[in-house]
């Protein structure tokens, strides 16, 4: 006998408070805490609670009673249902305090250390078209919005081609027009989508694994350089070929023209054989006065002018003078590690994924740089100290870690080597805080700035300089 599940409350007229992590907003009901998407501090509305436990309570808005004066109107005809930009009903300045604050908050409440005033938060020159690099997914089974449920509408399939719906592995919807990529990425994505329909293209089946078309790629960079990367997941030389001439001769700025079989389960290419079907296997950017080189596996920061905003201000945190031995740890294609060199007596690059040691070696080539070395390998196995010996003890180090931040490992590695300053860059300011505990013992945090990377979203870049103490 199956149990029917429990119908949760609705909650009439509530008064949303206050702006919780990732990027919901708060109320308060009967001392209970209950998160909500896609409303704003000031909003009274009716909740729906969809998931219930003793402290708390999540649930999404049926219907607004009273709008927040501190309120904007969305940009998108996909926001509420999409992903992404979950803070567009924010005006920007407000997204940047409640950024600001949660980069205090965290390091705060999780540091526990001493800290010195926060800088300002350094906002987007841009707000709108700002990413360098999309990915869109082809589903065979599309997200039906609550308005087209509602208005009966039919559909002769359900193929899809966009993003994934947050929680629904297997969902994705149908997008129009993104507001993240210079609107030419639109038009190609479009156009892609419009040829394999009107030809009778299988789209991707994630649940049975089957199906021709799985993901569309696009990225640019700010000098006008055009990389699209089609991945298929059956081999059709026929079809792809066609779909292939069709794009190029559709887009002739498409700098590189690249595709990729991937029949394994899961998305990722690293490991993937890519062929270049028209033109150059990578494309060029350019930031104050170097060229990087940009493979399909290379990483680059996604906004590519905030990015240089990004890279000054861990340069100003450093203070080279041009004698100093720097570590660039998780150094990517090299990026951070080519910006800084000029001011270097020698960058010390490390990263886990080979492509891009290869990339950063590149860059070094490509603008006269020969104070680099990059070494491929897992963080924790390289940064030794035997390494340390062999190469010299870093005055500077400068470590960009993923998400979940620097291993103990790694951290166990930087203090004996006692470089005279750390400078911290996170893309994950509850992370930081973690692992500025453990730094704390040997450094003190003497500066703080936040930055900007994605408007209308939650996430927030926090740089930290250490000094020894």
């Amino acid at each position: 006998m199956t149990r029917k599940r429990k119908q949760l409350p609705l909650l009439e007229k509530v008064l949303i408070t206050d702006v919780a992590a990732e990027g919901k907003a708060i109320a308060k009901v009967d001392g209970m805490a209950v998160f909500v998407p896609f409303a704003v501090p000031g909003d009274v509305a009716d909740i729906q609670l969809t998931r219930k436990k003793n402290s708390f309570a999540e649930g999404r808005v049926t219907r607004f009673e009273k709008f927040s004066e501190n309120r904007t109107e969305p940009f998108c005809s996909h926001f509420g249902v999409c992903g992404g930009c979950k803070w567009q009903m924010l005006p920007y300045e407000e997204q940047l305090k409640q950024k600001q604050r949660q980069v205090a908050d965290n390091l705060e409440r999780i540091g526990k250390i001493d800290l010195p005033g926060f800088n300002p938060i350094l906002g987007a020159p841009r707000t709108t078209f700002y990413r360098n690099k999309l990915e869109f997914t082809f589903s065979n089974k599309k997200w039906l919005t609550e308005a087209q449920i509602a208005g009966g509408e039919t559909f002769d399939n359900m193929n899809a081609l966009g993003f994934h719906i947050p929680a629904m592995f297997d969902k994705v919807l149908d997008i129009d027009k993104c507001w993240l990529q210079n609107d030419l990425s639109n038009q190609i994505r479009n156009a892609v989508r419009e040829f394999c329909l009107k030809n009778d293209y299988s789209f991707f089946d994630l649940r049975n694994q089957n199906g021709l078309m799985r993901t569309l790629i696009i990225r640019n960079s700010s000098i006008g350089e055009w990389m699209v990367i089609v991945v298929f997941y059956e081999d059709e030389p026929e079809k792809r070929e066609n779909l292939m001439n069709f794009i190029a001769g559709e887009f002739p700025q498409i700098t590189s023209l690249l595709y990729i079989i991937n029949q394994k389960a899961n998305d990722t290419i690293t490991d993937q054989e890519v062929i270049a079907w028209r033109g150059r296997d990578h494309i060029y950017e350019e930031m104050d006065g170097l060229k990087f080189k940009i493979g399909p596996k290379s990483f680059f920061q996604t906004n590519s002018e905030q990015a240089y905003n990004l890279y000054k201000v861990v340069c100003d945190f450093a203070r080279l003078s041009g004698r100093e031995t720097v570590y660039d740890l998780y150094t990517g294609a090299g990026s951070i590690a080519n910006f800084v060199a000029r001011n270097a007596k020698k960058v010390v690059g490390i990263e886990y994924v080979p492509e891009a040691i290869l990339d950063a070696r590149e860059n070094s080539r490509l603008n006269g740089i020969d104070n680099t070395l990059f070494f491929a390998g897992d963080m924790k196995d390289v940064l030794t100290a035997g390494f340390i010996s062999e190469h010299g003890r870093p005055d500077v180090i400068i470590t960009d870690p993923p998400r979940a931040g620097m291993h103990n490992d790694v951290i166990d590695a930087i203090l004996p080597a006692e470089p005279e300053r750390i400078v911290y860059v996170s893309c994950n300011p509850a992370t930081q805080a973690r692992d500025l505990c453990p730094l704390n013992a040997g450094y003190k945090v003497t500066r703080i700035q936040p930055v900007d990377m994605f408007p209308h979203t939650h996430h927030v870049e926090n740089v930290v300089l250490l000094e020894r103490r």
